[in-house]
């Protein structure tokens, strides 16, 4: 069962409470773990806007911080991707609502309808702007990421837009007015040049660069060659399970997927 649950209260932090403080797309850690106490982070804090509530840990109320333009001192900093990703430790959920909080509350100082400066929601988390009773919420872009299967074999693909040295799946956002389904359809044209068909739905992941919900999904090989988007995939292939090249971690949904589609290929080899 998880430690964390994301909220929301307009109450401000005890010297006790939790504090989760990012600078520049980074988590700013105290020696002992990921997040401070508001006592001991209070007079680095002073000097930024916020903190915002965004939910419990282990029943214990969470802030989060941006103090960016602060003096962090010594503290040590680990670039979200590389927690979310590298580092099995590290409380993804917390890191990832965190975040995509802090992103959205600094976005949405001011009205996009008036430009005048919002405040707190008397009631919800939503900044407000009182002079043209607008509520701005917190943004969520649906993306899909699918895993093709060809018989025994799945699809993986090495991304020209990332350092990280993974094969991952192919994945994109979802278009207005397009459902999930086609947008599976759309990118794995797109990217690959291949047809799908029984695309069908097994999990999703919140995902924070910066806003997006990712939706997984297994789909199989219907037709066509791998001809690849350049700009998106450096490299793709067809893998056998036990035979992968390097993956992404399970605390990504990448690599649940593609554990997943491993054991479903195994199961039904075995029946055969």
């Amino acid at each position: 069962m998880s430690q964390w649950s994301p909220g929301w209260t307009e109450s401000t932090p005890a010297d006790s409470d939790w504090v989760l403080a990012m600078a520049d797309g980074q988590v700013v850690r105290p020696t002992d773990g990921w997040l401070h106490a508001w006592s001991a982070l209070e007079p680095l804090a002073r000097r930024v806007p916020g903190p915002v509530y965004v939910g419990e840990w282990h029943q214990q109320p969470v802030y989060a911080v941006d103090v960016s333009h602060a003096d962090i001192g010594n503290y040590e900093t680990v670039p979200l991707r590389d927690a979310l990703v590298l580092m099995d430790a590290a409380p993804a959920e917390l890191l990832s609502t965190g975040s995509q909080v802090l992103h959205w509350w600094h976005d949405h100082q001011y009205c996009g309808r008036c430009g005048s400066e919002t405040d707190r929601h008397p009631r919800e988390r939503a900044r407000w702007c009182d002079a043209c009773q607008t509520p701005w919420y917190p943004r969520l872009a649906p993306c899909i990421i699918v895993v093709i299967r060809r018989e025994n074999r799945l699809l993986l693909a090495r991304s020209s837009r990332t350092k990280l040295y993974f094969f991952s799946l192919i994945a994109g956002f979802v278009e207005p007015g397009e459902s999930i389904e086609a947008a599976v359809a759309r990118e794995a044209k797109e990217e690959t040049g291949l047809d799908v068909t029984n695309i069908r739905y097994q999990t999703s992941q919140p995902w924070p660069f910066p806003h997006q919900l990712m939706l997984g999904f297994f789909a199989d090989y219907a037709g066509g060659e791998l001809v690849l988007q350049e700009d998106e995939i450096a490299e793709a292939d067809w893998y056998e399970p036990g035979a992968l090249p390097p993956v992404p971690p399970l605390t990504t949904i990448s690599g649940r997927l593609i554990r997943s589609m491993e054991e479903t290929i195994r199961a039904s080899e075995a029946s055969n």
